[in-house]
């Protein structure tokens, strides 16, 4: 007769026998990555800066096993057929805000901004994040939001809860009391006093509080205020809004964190100071001169232009308050003139929209300004794939088709080279290999 001892002995080993064999059984019907193959007539190759004929791309469950006419397909592969169409890497915003959208009426905007509760507003903004994700938008930074609704976006999407675009966040964004990144002038027995936990901050040591704020909460990147804003009541546009040591305590404090730094510049001389203080980028740059384009092309920081932002002013400044319309008619005459020039400079250039301020969705329309105003349209298209991917930090895993990367892939009809206007439209999109528009 078996100890008890044995007894026990073997119904471990039966035990884990069996476990085991279930571990193996579970193992085995696990399925076999998806694999997709896309054709189309042109492919736009993000490293080289050309256009290459009949584009083919491998894509193997979320990531691109092969690019180019030679790939193998491999039996068993979903082949699909776009016809005559451009394969680009997706596009890249590098400045968007989904907490809200622009209308024709600056006090209606206002009037709701106040009046929606923060679940509201995240719920238009998951309908924003997905507007921009089928207008062929992959990635975006979000370079300021209330209430921690990008944030909270950024997560959702990240848990395949809703659709959209890869997020980078900034949460609140840094600046001075009654700045650009302050709120307006509200009597403030009405409205909370915002202080560094809210971007609000006087002083190096609470501005270093602020941006350590905004990284314990979630924050991807820091986007401060060097100068004024055209949709604020109370300061100019192009102001100097923070103090050198201001500015170096922010991106010295970023920077040790790991974390890239937008500068919110409309001004020369705040984008002066902001350079020397380290920044990564300059976004809008609106009334730069020669001499602080050339500083940004010998460091490396990128021009943010976002052009789509005065132009959706047309038509709407009669609708705007008389100080804020002033500022957007100065910026709007301004804009063309310093791009132009940037380009003629060589100053890297990004893509971004100031969606929210234009519509969402509608980012592409970003490349036909840019093309408009002197950059070539390679390059424009450039400014939204492989080099927002340098500026995101994010070039290992998108901006390029290439073996490795994450499979975010749009295709446009035509060839956008030839007609920028195809951008706007694209017949298929794919973000981290999976279908959102077109065939699946």
């Amino acid at each position: 007769m078996k100890s008890r001892y044995e007894s026990l002995v073997n119904a471990v080993i039966t035990s884990l026998a069996v476990s085991l064999g279930s571990i193996s059984i579970a193992c085995a019907a696990e399925p076999v990555p998806q694999v997709i193959v896309l054709k189309a007539a042109h492919l736009f190759d993000a490293v080289s800066g050309k256009l290459v004929e009949n584009g083919v791309v491998v894509v193997e469950g979320n990531s691109i096993k092969s690019v180019g006419s030679q790939s193998q397909i491999p039996v068993g592969a979903k082949v699909i057929d776009l016809g005559n169409a451009t394969l680009l890497p997706g596009f890249i915003d590098a400045h968007v805000h989904f907490d809200g959208e622009m209308s024709n009426d600056w006090y209606h905007d206002f009037y709701n901004t106040i009046m929606r509760f923060p679940a509201e507003r995240a719920l238009y903004g998951a309908n924003y994040a997905k507007l921009t994700l089928e207008g062929g938008v992959t990635t975006v930074r979000d370079v300021g939001s209330s209430d921690y609704i990008a944030l909270g976006l950024r997560n959702a999407i990240r848990a395949g809860v809703i659709p959209g675009p890869r997020m980078l966040v900034s949460n609140y964004a840094i600046g001075a009391t009654g700045g650009h990144a302050d709120q307006d002038p509200v009597p403030p027995q009405t409205i909370a006093v915002a202080g560094p936990i809210k971007g609000v901050c006087n002083g190096a040591d609470q501005c270093r509080e602020a941006v350590r704020y905004q990284i314990k909460y979630g924050a991807d990147m820091i986007k401060f205020m060097p100068s004024g804003g055209v949709l604020s009541l109370s300061d100019p546009v192009d102001n100097p809004q923070l103090t050198q040591e201001e500015m170096n305590a922010i991106v010295s404090e970023a920077h040790l964190w790991n974390r890239k730094v937008a500068a919110h510049c409309h001004g020369d001389k705040a984008a002066k100071m902001a350079i020397l203080a380290g920044v990564d980028s300059i976004e809008h740059g609106t009334f730069l001169k020669d001499d602080t384009l050339l500083a940004m092309k010998n460091k490396h920081i990128y021009l943010v232009a976002t052009l789509s932002a005065p132009d959706s002013f047309t038509g709407k400044m009669d609708q705007m308050p008389p100080a804020i319309a002033v500022k957007a008619k100065a910026a709007s005459a301004q804009i063309e003139f310093m791009f132009r020039h940037a380009v003629k400079i060589g100053t890297p250039i990004a893509m971004g929209t100031d969606a929210g301020v234009g519509r969402h969705g509608t980012n592409a329309h970003e490349f036909e300004l840019m093309t408009a105003f002197g950059l070539a349209p390679e390059m424009a298209l450039m400014a939204g794939t492989a080099n927002g991917a340098d500026l995101l930090g994010v070039a290992d895993i998108t901006g390029t088709l290439q073996a490795g990367k994450r499979a975010d892939i749009i295709a446009v009809s035509g060839n956008p080279i030839a007609d920028m206007s195809a951008a706007r439209k694209p017949v298929f999109v794919m973000k981290d290999g999976q279908i959102y528009v077109g065939s699946k």
